[in-house]
């Protein structure tokens, strides 16, 4: 069996990882694995950490796409890809839009289509926005349905989805446990990474803070960055924050946030927001 493993985010790029490793040990698979670049950079980041090389790479990204150009680039590029793999069935994760535009070209090829992290629901179409009905699009095309939990199962029985059901956990876990086995046992890479965060004070209770929502964009931001600005003036915490590539994240929360730094150091493809007496590392 030919399975080709599409994924185009950094997200994805960590939860599909644990299988594109393990589908690559099993006898009789041809594991195939295509990236989209919907997150060039950041997703670059991931495949290096995880030692993954792309077979095949549709380089989709361009500065300032909209969702409805993402996906026609998507499906026409994913659709000559098919033509030449040929595979099996599609592996897709998740609620992007890498994800519904791959299944959807599958779905019309009639290739059956894997859903990993299946079932998730908010029960708003806008929140979040346009995840929600990406995932929801994808469990309706779905072959195998893998959900990470019993909750995520139920809701893909009350909707009484055509695909079968398995529940797995979720594959964060696995390159969670994947990467601390890789610092454990790389003494360089462990003294890297302590000497690079050494401005992380243990001895404060730490919050780790991810916000980069599509229907926060504007009025959400600036009261996120309020709040985390008044949170980070408490002497017993420290609030960390990966901040977004998008420049409708950065330009909001960066003028409002590093100006509370203890230091700064300069990388173009990530910054990290420490506040609590707060620091802004980018």
């Amino acid at each position: 069996m030919r399975v080709l493993s599409v994924f185009g985010t950094r997200p994805e790029g960590i939860k599909m990882a644990p299988l594109v490793h393990a589908l690559a040990q099993v006898e009789g698979i041809e594991s195939v694995v295509c990236t989209t670049g919907q997150h060039r950079h950041m997703l670059d980041q991931v495949l290096q950490l995880f030692d993954i090389k792309a077979d095949h790479d549709l380089d989709v990204m361009l500065p300032g796409q909209t969702l409805n150009g993402l996906f026609a680039r998507l499906m026409t590029r994913f659709d000559a890809l098919l033509e030449e793999v040929k595979p099996d069935c599609v592996l897709v994760h998740g609620d992007t839009s890498t994800a519904t535009a791959c299944c959807l070209t599958a779905f019309h090829r009639r290739i059956a289509i894997g859903h990993v992290e299946a079932g998730l629901r908010t029960g708003d179409l806008t929140q979040p926005f346009p995840e929600e009905m990406n995932r929801r699009v994808v469990d309706i095309m779905g072959k195998w349905l893998f959900a990470p939990t019993l909750t995520s199962r139920a809701n893909l029985l009350q909707e009484n989805l055509h695909g079968q059901i398995y529940v797995t956990g979720n594959t964060v876990i696995d390159s969670l446990e994947m990467t601390l086995s890789k610092i454990d046992h790389t003494p360089e890479l462990k003294a890297t990474l302590a000497a690079r965060y050494s401005w992380i004070d243990p001895t404060r209770r730490l919050i780790l803070v991810t916000g980069h929502r599509r229907e926060n964009f504007g009025d959400g931001f600036l009261q996120i960055c309020e709040a985390l600005a008044m949170i980070g003036r408490r002497e017993d915490v420290q609030i960390v924050y990966p901040v977004h590539l998008n420049p409708q994240v950065r330009d909001v929360v960066l003028p409002r946030l590093s100006d509370m730094a203890i230091s700064t150091s300069l990388n173009p493809w990530i910054t990290w927001i420490l506040c609590g007496s707060c620091a802004a590392v980018t």
